[in-house]
């Protein structure tokens, strides 16, 4: 039988991680990354970029009224957020495609050390800028012909593996 809401046996827990999203203005990925970055107990999420579509009631419909559990922080310059990644000392993480990526599942965890996770825009990825200071790239393997998958599903894999580690 299907366990309501109330239900579950989940035990809530918070882990060091901040998700980072590098130019993301789909509101359909916005809200299902509060979602995603909720049901996986994320510190915060920070949205890089001008013109971020943050209006709740346009990302309501898919965060199902998580953007509001989830804190987040707004950098519109790639320089005010990575002063902000080093100054906070992050391990910063990048999910993307790259010549010096590795497997996510050999992705290295500092103990006792915050997380920033970084994904990408829709159309471009992680900016080069952002790539160059990232602590590890790691990337999901594929293996069919397509070599990239809708960022959500990929934060979602990415939050996975790293929060079963961190557990």
């Amino acid at each position: 039988m299907q366990l309501t809401h109330e239900e579950t046996q989940f035990e809530s827990s918070q882990f060091p991680i901040t998700l980072v999203c590098d130019h993301i203005y789909f509101q359909q990925n916005i809200g299902s990354l509060f979602r995603i970055g909720e049901a996986f107990g994320i510190e915060k999420i920070i949205f890089t970029g001008k013109d971020i579509p943050l209006n709740p009631r346009k990302i309501n419909k898919t965060s199902r009224s998580t953007h509001l559990h989830v804190p987040h922080q707004l950098f519109e310059e790639n320089e005010a957020l990575i002063q902000h990644l080093q100054e906070q000392q992050y391990e910063i993480i990048s999910l993307e495609i790259a010549s010096n990526s590795k497997a996510l599942k050999e992705v290295v965890l500092p103990p006792n050390k915050k997380i920033a996770l970084l994904i990408g825009s829709e159309i471009n990825g992680i900016s080069n800028e952002l790539l160059a200071i990232s602590n590890q790239i790691v990337h999901i393997n594929m293996f069919g012909k397509n070599s990239s998958m809708n960022v959500v599903q990929a934060a979602s894999i990415a939050l996975y593996e790293i929060t079963s580690k961190l557990s």
